[in-house]
């Protein structure tokens, strides 16, 4: 927890100066800067926001769970994990008291802390604590509609005190509970003051029950038409509310348990005491009658019993003397009398009952040999101290209650300080407050306290007043300092004659009334409504009235009275908690607008002074304000000194703080309380040092505030180098780890494709049907130059096998093939490819000899050595004009002949170095052009074969590409489309085809640019 960055003190314990006007700024700063919870040692004092706040999220719970108080800024979280942490860790049973007056946020800080130990337990029992906690905090709602009603403080006031034990289980897991309720207002069910309403359940009903369910309970949907819900005029500004809270109440029900016969029988109770307080008597004479007998008729059918029992329940009352039944009759005030009576009584049951139920539910049903003992933790949600305009009964008793609850404090505190310093081997010095004990036994005293005055007043015979009972507490009370009357003190006039009464509690003067203390106290239901209730036909409802079983003639012990009842389980109370290690969470409501930002400071300061805060704040520090484990105090400050950064070197931690407290005192400019150093402020316990003042603890923070920045630099600086250094490791592995398997990779790839070739050189088609593996990226280019050796080689392997004379035929398909295979449509014909088809009798039978005698004289005159190849052709001239022609190819010069006239010249030739590339359809037609460098490409298409309309294009093809090769050692570029480029005439043009199954071929002029070469039928 960083106290120089916090609003005000995140402790009241670190305050310099301890006032309660220092107390009450440091407490409206920090409400002011959104920080509601403060702490006091191991107290947390809670302001109502009056808003949501984003503090209570998963990320929160996080950071709280396993933290200690000092570590992070204040929370209720901190409070309720070192709760959870004691009870876990030691096997001790803890409690958390939560206190405050109506208003102030006691029930939400109990379901936040619920909430926060649901979500730190074990996942792995999830389904369990959730069952668990779900029940726990569904049961919430259940008891807020029940046993919650609007104030003219609180919109949702809890009219009853609550303790709720959690279990858990030996590896800290929610495993069952139990509910204990204190002092239901139940007389707020047949009267309320002004402004305030009956209790949230009858109005749920009323406005968010079905039409249905009010029909079958005699109701309407009008809270103005019932005597005990119209006191309140302000009941529409909730009826939105009131009907989402019954769907909530009844989703509650199910989750929890409730059966339909369960939750319909409390509903027909709570339509009964509707119905009771519309009841009207009438005296007719003596005789006090039932008006309206038609809501009785009702009553009964909702109890499950005859109108008759009801309505002589309600008009007479039987009495058992000597064995003897007498019946008395009621007077009109006695009717009235009892029909409230048994109104309260039968809600105070069925709020019971449902805490029972809730109870049965829950409660723990594991085996302890089985699953070892089990610890909890108790939460105490009870009203905190009340001060009204009137107060009466209920509220002496809610005061008592926080009177014993205050001692408890104190005594606790103390006892655990003096543990504390016992255990760590400071002197104890008694410290001086204010013990409350006197005012606990003014009350609770036997023979002479308030309460047994008011029990003996409510036995003795006769009639004995409210003001009797004034009269004696003034007689045995008289000389208390305590108590106050206006008998015993006749100049206040604050206190009325014989109605009035004053206790000087611990949190102030409460003024109370005496009126309906008797009648309150006595608290009595005739036994004539618990056996009519107990003989009903509902069994719900019979089982919450076991007592009504006994015989009219049975004589029965005088039940103890409320005040007695309340005193005991006080008692019980303060015993359970003192069994447990106690938190607390004191709240605070800061204004009665319900508004986020108004902080009334005299409602405070008087909260503040009721709560006992600043006696708990002047305990706290009358010896050491703060004390921390040594591990602690040196993870915190050890970068103060160089004897304890980073690392000490001392025997153990407690010398290690000694060294560095020593070493900071020694430095010039360091003052506490005027003096230099601050060793003379501190004590070293056996586990923790013990800080006297916050001015140590505040020098100690500025200081470490000054180095920390320094420090996080050379962190930075460290980890910035570590962790380069790591990625640079790390990018040099994985260079490494990636050549490594790419040498694996490659590995695997060569061995599998040995293994596939093993015995290439045996199978038929030397390998050709083997499937090479798919190689790794690194291998792609090796891969493709292995499967050229692989074909070379069984390219070498087929050659060996052809005759040497047909090499050279071989030679020129391989040419014809690397120029059209994949271009030009089936351009491997069968047969023999003889080159030189004009010398071939086959092919130019007619004019063989004469072509032969020709090529004699032109190779004697231009000294080439062969002819390479031969053939008939139709050319197209640069005046777009066709002729028959003879195309000559030799290994020196290309001639063009006339075969009209005797295969004669037509030029001296054209020599093969001039020669730039050849073009050829794509389709099977029988266009050759010869592309020549500073002359028009010489432009033909090869006809008059035999047999007809043979393909000898790529014959041709191959033969020029051959020869240029062999004699030149160059390649020329093969050109293969679905239009020709041309040069003729010294201008580009294009030839297309129109191709038919014909026998001729011929050139035709389509235009200056474009020419077509078609194919027709002759």
């Amino acid at each position: 927890m960083d106290i120089i960055q916090e609003p005000g003190k995140p402790d009241f314990v670190l305050l310099d100066n301890l006032t309660l006007e220092a107390f009450m700024e440091n407490l409206k700063i920090r409400f002011q800067k959104g920080r509601i919870y403060t702490y006091i040692g191991e107290v947390v004092v809670s302001v109502n926001p009056y808003k949501a706040m984003n503090i209570f999220t998963p990320e929160y719970i996080k950071d709280y769970k396993g933290r200690e108080f000092w570590e992070k800024p204040p929370h209720i979280y901190a409070l309720a994990d070192a709760a959870y942490k004691s009870m876990k860790r030691y096997m001790k049973d803890t409690c958390i008291v939560i206190s405050g007056e109506s208003g102030a946020g006691k029930t939400e800080a109990s379901k936040i802390i619920m909430n926060y130990i649901a979500s730190i337990t074990n996942v792995s029992a999830r389904a369990e604590i959730e069952r668990v906690t779900g029940i726990l905090l569904k049961s919430n709602v259940i008891l807020e509609s029940f046993g919650n009603a609007k104030t003219n403080r609180n919109d949702n006031s809890s009219r009853f005190g609550k303790y709720m034990d959690i279990n858990f289980d030996f590896k800290g897991d929610p495993i069952g509970g139990h509910i204990n309720n204190y002092l239901l207002e139940k007389s707020r069910v047949v009267h309320q003051q002004s402004g305030e309403r009956n209790f949230h359940s009858f109005y749920q009903l009323l406005l968010g029950a079905t039409e249905q369910t009010l029909t079958s309970l005699h109701l309407k949907r009008d809270v103005d038409a019932y005597n005990f819900t119209r006191q309140d005029q302000s009941n529409n500004s909730r009826s939105i509310d009131d009907k989402r809270t019954f769907r909530e109440m009844t989703g509650a029900f199910k989750a929890v348990g409730f059966t339909h016969d369960e939750q319909k029988a409390l509903f027909q109770l709570l339509a009964v005491i509707l119905h009771l307080g519309n009841i009207e008597f009438v005296l007719n004479g003596d005789v006090v009658g039932v008006k309206n007998k038609q809501v009785l008729s009702q009553i009964a059918e909702l109890l499950g019993t005859s109108a008759d029992a009801i309505e002589q329940a309600l008009l007479t009352r039987v009495v058992a003397a000597r064995g003897e039944v007498i019946s008395k009759l009621h007077t009109h005030e006695d009717t009235c009398f009892a029909r409230d009576a048994f109104a309260k009584a039968i809600y105070e049951r069925a709020f019971s009952w449902i805490v029972q139920r809730i109870n049965t539910i829950i409660e723990v049903k594991l085996d302890i040999t089985r699953y070892g003992k089990s610890t909890l933790i108790g939460v105490l949600d009870i009203y905190g101290f009340e001060i009204f305009d009137n107060n009466s009964f209920e509220q002496f008793c809610i005061n008592y209650c926080n009177e014993k609850l205050q001692q408890l404090f104190i005594e606790l505190v103390l006892k655990q300080e003096q543990e504390e310093y016992l255990r760590e081997g400071i002197d104890w010095q008694n410290i001086d407050y204010f013990n409350n004990c006197i005012i606990c036994e003014l009350v609770e005293q036997p023979h002479k306290g308030i309460i047994s005055i008011l029990d003996e007043a409510c036995l003795n015979v006769g009639t004995v007043t409210d003001v009797m009972f004034l009269e004696a507490m003034d007689k045995k009370l008289k000389g208390h300092g305590h108590y106050q009357s206006r008998r015993l003190s006749p100049t206040d006039k604050d206190l009325s004659h014989n109605q009035d009464f004053r206790i000087i509690h611990y949190a102030g003067k409460v003024r109370y009334s005496v009126v309906g203390f008797m009648e309150k106290n006595k608290d009595q239901l005739f036994q004539d409504f618990k056996r009519v209730l107990y003989k009903s036909s509902n069994k719900v409802i019979s089982d919450m009235w076991p007592e009504g079983a006994q015989s009219v003639k049975e004589v029965t012990k005088r039940p103890l009275t409320a005040g007695t009842l309340f005193k005991n389980s006080m008692i019980q109370l303060v015993g359970k908690l003192s069994s447990k290690e106690p938190y607390y969470v004191r709240c605070i409501k800061p204004n009665e607008m319900k508004s986020p930002i108004q902080f009334n400071d005299d409602r405070c300061e008087h909260q503040v002074a009721y709560l006992g805060l600043l006696e708990n704040v002047r305990v706290r520090r009358a010896g050491f304000a703060n004390r921390q484990p040594y591990s602690r105090f040196l993870q915190r400050y050890k970068m103060l000194s160089s004897y304890t950064w980073p690392n000490h070197q001392c025997k153990g931690d407690k010398e290690a703080v000694q060294a560095l407290i020593k070493d900071i005192s020694s430095r010039p400019g360091i003052l506490v309380n005027g003096k230099p150093g601050f060793e003379h402020d501190v004590a070293y316990g056996n586990t923790k040092i013990f800080i006297r003042t916050p001015n140590t603890l505040v020098t100690l923070e500025e200081q470490r505030v000054d180095l920390i920045q320094y420090i996080i630099v050379l962190l930075q600086k460290m980890w910035r180098g570590a962790n380069a250094r790591r990625r640079y490791k790390r990018t040099v592995a994985t260079y490494k780890i990636m050549n490594r398997y790419r040498v694996y990779k490659m590995r695997c790839y060569l061995l599998e494709m040995s293994k596939r070739f093993h015995n290439v050189r045996k199978m038929r088609d030397l390998g050709k049907s083997v499937v090479w593996a798919q190689p790794p990226k690194v291998l792609t280019q090796l891969a493709e130059h292995m499967k050229l050796m692989h074909a070379r080689w069984r390219a070498g392997h087929i050659v060996k096998s052809i005759p040497h004379d047909q090499w050279p035929l071989i030679q020129l398909k391989c040419a014809a093939y690397d120029a059209l295979h994949g271009k030009r449509s089936n351009w491997l014909r069968q047969g023999k490819w003889e080159g030189n088809y004009l010398a071939s009798m086959s092919d130019n039978a007619a004019q063989a000899s004469s072509f032969q005698s020709v090529s004699n004289n032109i190779k004697a005159k231009h000294s080439f050595n062969k002819v390479v190849f031969s053939a008939h052709v139709r050319k197209m001239n640069k005046n777009n004009k066709s002729e028959d022609r003879a195309l000559l190819v030799t290994d020196k010069l290309i001639f063009k002949l006339d075969p009209k006239k005797g295969y004669k010249p037509m030029t001296s030739g054209v020599l093969l170095r001039k020669v730039t590339g050849l073009s050829v359809s794509s389709s099977s037609n029988q266009l050759l052009v010869i592309h020549l460098d500073g002359h028009d490409d010489l432009v033909t298409c090869i006809h008059k074969t035999n047999p007809p309309n043979q393909d000898r294009v790529p014959e041709a093809i191959g033969c020029i590409m051959r020869v240029i090769k062999l004699e030149q050692n160059r390649d020329i570029l093969v050109n293969v489309g679905k239009s020709i480029q041309v040069k003729l005439g010294g201008k580009t043009k294009t030839i297309s085809f129109d191709e038919t199954n014909g026998a001729t071929s011929n050139f035709r002029k389509v235009s200056n640019t474009s020419i077509m070469l078609t194919t027709s039928t002759t």
